[in-house]
């Protein structure tokens, strides 16, 4: 399907947008890119992300005035940083702001870290330490309608997923390759006080209509970018297929899955990562994403973007061409 679609913030490169309606308006929570010398390989060291910026929308997505709030969060004052300040997620409890981060610390392995604030906008102050037993990245938090928050994440390559099986570090990393199961995301239902994992981390299967898991090489198979949202009381847990260069999605009856594939929402975008979230917004529904017009197709230099997003009687999502102007 053809869409219109916005350029959300052209004044900078950010990216990976995680976008919630708090107090009646819009923010969003998106990762910053920087210009660098950094040779673009798999393991993402072109992104080197230092800090974080939080924007909100003054009314329609698609027309509404965008207000950087500026700096919420530096690298410099994570006391555990090392580098790589990637994606992020925020959520609200009791009138506090929650901001989930994936960071590298001092030894080159992503951990979640989260910071507080009393505002939406920041700024936030991080915890002494990431969350325990946390690892990888790509965030989304999921409040559910009992009251229930779920923390998603796990990204493949430069996201660490691999070196991962039962949430135990493997002494060498083990990609599926073939007709293997792909590696899953993870999903694990947060502490009443919102800042550690209150179960050990769960895989989120992707299956077919049979029930079999999607294989390693099937272009549809989870890479990264969890995002979950709801519609008529399905779960919708949606993601980016990395190297296919999809945002595709499957439906399930409860959090944790199985989640049973449907379908791809965005075609490929100039640029070669695809992120993104969804939100309803009175009465309809938007997608935001990123990709790299604007820089010229630097793939590490993102501009993000909002369009409409449909849903048809069935409940199925109409794809979106990713190149439309």
């Amino acid at each position: 399907m053809k869409t219109k679609k916005r350029y959300l913030f052209p004044a900078d490169y950010m990216a990976d947008p995680s976008v919630h309606v708090f107090n009646g308006r819009i923010y969003i929570y998106p990762s910053h890119d920087w210009e660098c010398e950094n040779v673009e390989n798999d393991n993402g060291d072109q992104y080197v992300m230092k800090d974080m910026h939080v924007l909100s929308i003054d009314g329609d997505p698609m027309t509404g005035t965008v207000t950087d709030h500026g700096k919420a969060l530096d690298i410099a004052d994570i006391p555990w940083a090392g580098r790589q300040l990637w994606d992020c997620d925020c959520a609200e409890k009791d009138g506090k702001y929650y901001l989930y981060f994936p960071l590298k610390d001092r030894t080159d392995i992503f951990r979640i870290g989260v910071a507080v604030a009393d505002r939406p906008e920041g700024p936030f102050i991080a915890e002494p330490a990431p969350m325990l037993g946390s690892y990888s990245m790509d965030i989304c938090v999921l409040k559910d309608d009992d009251g229930e928050y779920y923390l998603y994440f796990g990204g493949l390559w430069g996201g660490q997923l691999q070196r991962y099986r039962d949430n135990k570090a493997l002494e060498s990393a083990c990609l599926p390759e073939g007709a293997e199961p792909s590696l899953p995301s993870r999903c694990a239902r947060l502490s009443k006080d919102m800042l550690q994992f209150a179960e050990d981390p769960r895989p989120i299967q992707v299956i077919d209509e049979e029930g079999n898991p999607l294989r390693a090489d099937d272009p549809h198979r989870f890479f990264e970018a969890s995002w979950v949202h709801k519609h008529n009381g399905k779960y919708y847990f949606s993601y980016s297929t990395g190297d296919s260069h999809l945002l595709c999605y499957a439906v399930g009856d409860n959090p944790y899955g199985p989640f049973v594939y449907k379908g791809v929402i965005l075609t490929p975008v100039v640029g070669w990562t695809t992120h993104h979230s969804i939100i309803e917004w009175k009465g309809k529904w938007y997608l935001f994403h990123h990709d790299s017009v604007p820089s010229g197709g630097k793939s590490w230099l993102r501009s993000l973007k909002v369009c409409e997003l449909t849903h048809d009687a069935d409940g199925n999502i109409i794809t979106i061409e990713g190149t439309d102007e």
